[in-house]
């Protein structure tokens, strides 16, 4: 019984289908995730499109989720969960900036679909999805997480008291 699919339509250094495969399984694991989870890296143009025609939301980002209905009633096929896409470029443009490498980058925001797939919701849960993503991270070594760093960029910064001159 298969419980995933990965597909790297464009090529991330670092990045294997069965390395991503096995992260993904475990991940769904680490979420209490059940059925199958689908994963697709591929380029901006490619998650615009499906960001554009799903959410009607012409832009791209780096990572979407899509829950699957419920399944059928004696279903033998593992249900599937959902499928999600990852934006290659905007993985690697993240991770450069953040320091750390593609292959994580890609596993963070794999997870952050995965959660999404679970149900959780970080523009409705009052930091629920953050709590929860924090703690996977951890324990699935990963680098800090897409809500963590989301939260931080928005957070404003405190400007240094200008000292005057007598």
């Amino acid at each position: 019984m298969e419980e995933y699919v990965v597909i790297l339509q464009k090529k991330v250094a670092g990045v294997s289908e069965r390395g991503l495969e096995r992260f993904v399984l475990r991940a769904r694991r680490a979420a209490g995730l059940r059925g199958r989870v689908n994963v697709l890296v591929t380029g901006s143009a490619a998650v615009r499109l499906l960001n554009r025609e799903f959410r009607s939301q012409n832009k791209t980002t780096d990572v979407l989720s899509f829950p699957a209905g419920l399944p059928s009633a004696g279903s033998r096929k593992a249900a599937l969960a959902g499928e999600i896409a990852i934006s290659a470029d905007i993985a690697v443009q993240n991770a450069v900036r953040l320091g750390h490498s593609a292959a994580e980058e890609i596993k963070i925001l794999a997870l952050h679909g995965m959660l999404h797939l679970a149900g959780f919701d970080h523009e409705r849960d009052n930091g629920e999805m953050a709590r929860k993503e924090e703690k996977l991270r951890r324990a699935l070594k990963l680098p800090v997480a897409l809500i963590e760093r989301a939260g931080r960029a928005q957070e404003p910064r405190v400007q240094p008291r200008k000292r005057r001159m007598a």
